[in-house]
């Protein structure tokens, strides 16, 4: 198809809205440009599906993600949008809402709206609980109708505040895809009865997700750090400068046996991965003049908190492919589950386990080793990448296979050794089965023994919601069963359509919230205690 069919095809499309017809003619007209350049090897790993540049565009002008300081910005007003300091709870939100159609991402939409308990709590002054209720919800009613995108990212907690059960409560009763939404948990700081309130949400809209806030807050400075997107974590008052991703599946496609790939073959594709890094963070840093923008005049964001985000994805392939290689060149196979051997091995095996926490060791040692020239204190971060519409029969980061996951709690145990790794975010997605509504005490127990265990993030879906959770960001079944004929409003739909088809997203089983019939206190035989209902 020629470059002026897609555009016709774009512009005379019926699903499409005049906002989306715009945005993808913009995407193609960045498609046409000359790819900045990069070795032979780049694109040999490019062409053979093993490095993705996650479609950033030919020559990027603008990070992927941008986590401006909005308390800065609250406090000192912004003499380019002729803004003054926030007086009161008005003045803030409607601030708030002006300076979000400024913030740029690899979606056009704002990914960071901020910890919003945290920068409104001074605005509060003397409203009452119906008054910041009753504005609350006229502005997430707004950031849903305006800013229709479920990557679009709040983040609340872990303190105890009007403004955080207010946002909770408002969640809970609207069951919008947008804006996607985290809840801080700190046991130090958090009471229980609060966490309760965000597990209970889960049980009714799939959301929020539920972020350990001590393991996060350690990895980064004092400024702090947010929640983005799917559920990335990244330096607050910078971003991701960009996001390139490694499918490990077909990386260990190309490698002899275990041996050779950890000390061979994923060496040098991490080496490549750093080529195209380099490469795409030169041009954004040094042509783009993105960071001669406001943003930055203004302090609002700092050029030295961006970092590259080194994505990985398909490393439940990937062990079952090299535990398969091991075993043909020692002419034996692996009669230990051998019933699940031929569908997969990872997520219920101990080896199988193991060599995927080997795995992601061996990538932490790279890239904790890699300088690159713009980083976080010029590194790059590690990030378990949660899958895009278009794969096909790869997993996600390094999640279980959809339709083959165990009970919770042995899920849980199976993957909790990965998440010390991923700095800037890896998530699991537990599907609890509807029977939880009538027991919420369940979802509350397995998400606070699953963050004591060592999970960066909790999540999960619950099987009878509309509202459901593809690779981080939200979706409504019903607006996903009608798409082809109506399109949708909200511009991630059609991303949770395609993945409907392609990814098997659908495909994953329910599961009761417990450890199979036994409710009580167990001890798990990998790092510490673990609560069930």
């Amino acid at each position: 198809m020629t470059l002026q069919d897609k555009l016709r095809h774009i512009i005379t499309d019926n699903t499409l809205t005049v906002k989306q017809k715009s945005t993808y003619l913009s995407l193609e007209a960045e498609a046409s440009l000359d790819y900045v350049p990069v070795t032979e090897g780049v694109n040999t790993a490019i062409k053979a599906g093993i490095i993705c540049d996650m479609f950033e565009g030919h020559a990027p002008f603008k990070p992927r993600y941008v986590l401006p300081d909005y308390a800065k910005f609250l406090q000192n007003g912004s003499e380019y949008l002729e803004l003054v300091p926030a007086a009161d709870f008005d003045d803030a939100l409607n601030a708030l809402t002006i300076i979000y159609h400024h913030v740029p991402s690899v979606t056009n939409i704002p990914v960071y709206l901020g910890a919003l308990d945290d920068i409104l709590i001074d605005y509060v002054q003397d409203l009452t609980h119906d008054e910041i209720y009753k504005k609350l919800k006229r502005f997430w009613v707004m950031l849903d109708r305006t800013l229709p995108d479920a990557f679009m990212h709040v983040n609340v907690g872990p303190t105890d505040n009007i403004i955080c059960r207010t946002i909770l409560k408002i969640d809970a009763e609207l069951k919008q895809i947008a804006p996607n939404l985290t809840f801080m948990y700190d046991p130090e700081i958090t009471p229980d009865d609060l966490l309760r309130v965000a597990t209970t949400n889960i049980c009714e809209c799939s959301k929020p997700h539920i972020a350990n806030y001590p393991i996060h807050a350690k990895t980064y400075d004092e400024k702090g750090f947010g929640i983005i997107s799917c559920y990335n974590s990244l330096p607050l008052a910078g971003g991701a400068n960009t996001l390139v991703r490694m499918n490990l599946k077909e990386a260990a496609q190309q490698a002899q046996n275990t041996a050779s790939f950890l000390t061979e073959t994923l060496p040098h594709y991490c080496q490549v991965m750093y080529e195209l890094i380099e490469a795409r963070t030169q041009f954004l840093h040094e042509e783009s003049h993105f960071f001669d923008s406001f943003l930055v005049q203004e302090g609002l964001i700092e050029e030295s908190r961006f970092a590259p985000m080194f994505g990985i994805y398909g490393m439940a392939e990937a062990v079952n492919i090299l535990i398969e290689k091991d075993s043909l060149e020692k002419g034996t196979t692996n009669k230990e589950n051998h019933h699940t051997t031929a569908v997969n091995l990872y997520g219920h095996n101990e080896t199988a386990n193991q060599l995927g926490h080997q795995i992601s060791a061996t990538l932490d040692r790279i890239v904790k080793s890699t300088p690159v020239k713009y980083g976080y204190n010029n590194r790059a971060l590690l990030h378990a990448q949660g899958g895009i519409s278009l794969d096909k029969g790869v997993t996600p980061g390094v999640r279980i296979p959809y339709g083959t996951e165990p009970d919770p709690v042995t899920h849980i145990q199976a993957l909790v050794a990965h998440h010390q790794y991923y700095t800037s975010g890896i998530s699991e997605i537990l599907t609890i089965d509807e029977t939880v509504k009538d027991n919420p005490e369940a979802m509350y127990q397995l998400c606070k023994g699953a963050l004591n265990l060592g999970f960066r993030e909790f999540t999960a879906n619950v099987a009878s919601n509309d509202l459901v959770r593809v690779t981080g960001y939200m979706i409504k079944l019903s607006d996903v069963a009608v798409f082809k004929e109506k399109g949708s409003r909200t511009n991630t739909t059609w991303l949770g359509a395609e993945a409907s088809e392609n990814t098997g997203i659908l495909n994953r089983k329910p599961r009761v919230a417990c450890h199979e019939q036994s409710p009580v206190y167990i001890e798990s035989k990998y790092t510490g205690s673990m609560y069930t209902e």
